[in-house]
This record gives structure tokens, C-alpha cells and sequence, in this order.
């Protein structure tokens, strides 16, 4: 019985992570540590400064062959009304690992009637090249014909699209992303061909004249379409003003809206996947870095380890703020 508990553990872990390992570039929450390009094409370009950032995360610390993944990317404006951008990324899932290139061009359009009002709608196009690993090298076949004893690799193209709005504080974005199929290295399993990710997010600052300290709720939504799974994600983050620029940090909890069966090994129980997820940075002048951890609060888990991550960026080819609004993706 502790056997059969075991195999229903593990396949719970795996229904989650399956897509993952070829889902592209995967949706964590590093878009909370000033890095809303790494999931929105259309936020290439809209910072006043140029933008460089490099993320390290691994998950499960101390756990043999544990998923990590490493991204560094670019933007910056170009011209008065475009951006550009570039990712590259490498995920890492046991035996299967992705490595991937994105370039991007946005367009940004201005509704104010001067640059003191932030009234902006920005559209963003993402197009990318992925290679897919499975590592087999160590695989006994015995027989088994899908087991070739070597690397598998593939590569595929994909694009992500979407827009942003900007209106003072408040600001929503919409996205869609790994829009064409994608075979991968399993093209005998078709859930691995259809790898989009629809994504919504909002969210509004909270400041008061006078005062150091500003508030930011949002939510982000995402749903999968291959697997028809969705998850939100509820945040809060607060940024307080220092001399030598900003100290900030925040919450959040991520929550999957469809639930998955667990066996305990007397009963079946209906389990939902819940992260909690704290996060704190600091901008020094033109330098930011973060530290995020994850936390899995399940009952039935792979490893009670947690999920470690650090980002490190560079700003730089400033220009004067120019809103009239406390819009740190912005200003």
C-alpha cells in the first residue's frame, strides 16, 4: 500500500510539472521582481530606462537532477513610439531541458495630450526558436521501442502576442503566448502540441502625496489551453522610497483552479496546487536585486524543499521621469 501511495504521489507531481518541461518559457513570478517583459512582449520599450536582467531559480534544493532555469533579457525604447527586446533562456527538468531565443518588437501609442498623462496602449510581438532535449543516454529500452538509449532534440518555432495599458496608476495586460503548435522531442504525445498560455494581469498603485511608501495589488490569470488548466495568481507588493532609490518587497499566492486526485492509501482526495511566494528587491541607484522563495503548501509534494530564485539587473540610457504618476513599470 505505501508503494501504491508513492506511484500516486509522484504522478501528481508529474500532472503538474509535465508541461513545464516544454511549455517554453515558464510562468513563475518573476514578472513581481520588475520583470514584467520576461511574460508581456508588449512591455518591451516602456520603461524609461534601457533594461538588462538576469534570473537564477532552482527548485528543490539538495534533490538530485531538480528543475532549474536561468534567463537574461533586454529592453529598451527606441525611437519615441518603439521597443525592442531579446530573452534567452535555459530550462532544466530532469531529463528533459529547453533552450530558447525570443527577439521583440512593440509599438507604444500615446492617447494623452502630453507626456504628464500616462494614457498608453502598447502591442508587443515575440518570436522565438526552442530546442527541445530528452536525454535517454542512461534509459534501459528492454524492448520498449520509444526508448532509443540516446539524446532526442528538436527544434521549434513560436511566437507571443499581446497588448498593455497604461492609464495613470492603473495598468492591464493581455497576452498570448506559444501560439503556434509545438511538437517537441514526444510527437507521439499530443498534449505536448498545443503549448499556449493565455495570460491577463491588472493592477493599480496606491500612493499618497507626501509619502514614502506605495502599494501595488494585482492578480494575473493564466490558463492553459492544452491541458485546459488555469491557475490566478493574487499579489501585493509595496515600495517605499529611499535616497539611494527603492527598497520593496511583497506576497504572493497562486492558486490552481482545477484540482487533481491524490490517493493517501486508503482514500481518493481532490488536491488544488497552492505557491506562496515572498519576495523582497532593492534598486540601488541604476543596479536591482531580488530574492524570491517559493513554497508548495500541499499536502502531497515531491519534496518539502522550496524554490529559490534571484534576479540581478542593470538600468541604463535614462531618461527624466516624465509622468505624473507613481508608475514604477514605467517612470
Amino acid at each position: 500500500m505505501k508503494f501504491l501511495t508513492g506511484i500516486f504521489k509522484v504522478w501528481v507531481v508529474l500532472c503538474w510539472g509535465v508541461t513545464t518541461a516544454q511549455e517554453g518559457l515558464p510562468i513563475y513570478s518573476d514578472y513581481l521582481t520588475d520583470n514584467y517583459y520576461l511574460l508581456h512582449p508588449s512591455m518591451a520599450g516602456v520603461a524609461n530606462c534601457s533594461q538588462i536582467r538576469l534570473t537564477a531559480r532552482k527548485n528543490w534544493l539538495g534533490q538530485g537532477e531538480s528543475p532549474g532555469l536561468g534567463t537574461i533579457n533586454y529592453n529598451g525604447r527606441v525611437g519615441d513610439q518603439s521597443g525592442i527586446g531579446v530573452i534567452v533562456y535555459q530550462d532544466k527538468n530532469g531529463y528533459y531541458s529547453q533552450t530558447g531565443g525570443y527577439l521583440t518588437y512593440a509599438h507604444h501609442l500615446m492617447f494623452s495630450r502630453s507626456e504628464a498623462d500616462l494614457n498608453m496602449l502598447s502591442f508587443g510581438l515575440s518570436a522565438g526558436l526552442i530546442q527541445y532535449r530528452h536525454d535517454q543516454s542512461s534509459f534501459v529500452a528492454d524492448g520498449d521501442l520509444l526508448v532509443s538509449g540516446f539524446t532526442l532534440s528538436s527544434s521549434n518555432f513560436n511566437i507571443d502576442f499581446g497588448f498593455s495599458y497604461h492609464l495613470y496608476n492603473f495598468y492591464a495586460h493581455v497576452t498570448a503566448k506559444n501560439i503556434l503548435e509545438n511538437s517537441g522531442v514526444n510527437k507521439d504525445l499530443q498534449i505536448t502540441s498545443n503549448l499556449r498560455n493565455y495570460l491577463v494581469s491588472i493592477g493599480y498603485e496606491i500612493s499618497k502625496r507626501n509619502s514614502d511608501w506605495t502599494f501595488e495589488p494585482s492578480v494575473l490569470y493564466s490558463y492553459r489551453d492544452g491541458i485546459k488548466q488555469s491557475s490566478i495568481d493574487f499579489n501585493i507588493k509595496a515600495y517605499h522610497d529611499m535616497d539611494f532609490g527603492k527598497l520593496w518587497g511583497g506576497l504572493s499566492y497562486r492558486r490552481s483552479l482545477d484540482a487533481v486526485e491524490t490517493f493517501d492509501g486508503t482514500d481518493f482526495k481532490s488536491q488544488s496546487l497552492n505557491y506562496i511566494t515572498p519576495f523582497i528587491g532593492v534598486n540601488f541607484k541604476k543596479l536591482l536585486i531580488a530574492y524570491t522563495y517559493s513554497y508548495q503548501s500541499n499536502d502531497v509534494v515531491f519534496n518539502n524543499g522550496g524554490f529559490h530564485q534571484i534576479t540581478l539587473g542593470l538600468d541604463f540610457s535614462c531618461r527624466p521621469k516624465r509622468y505624473a504618476c507613481y508608475c514604477p513599470a514605467v517612470n
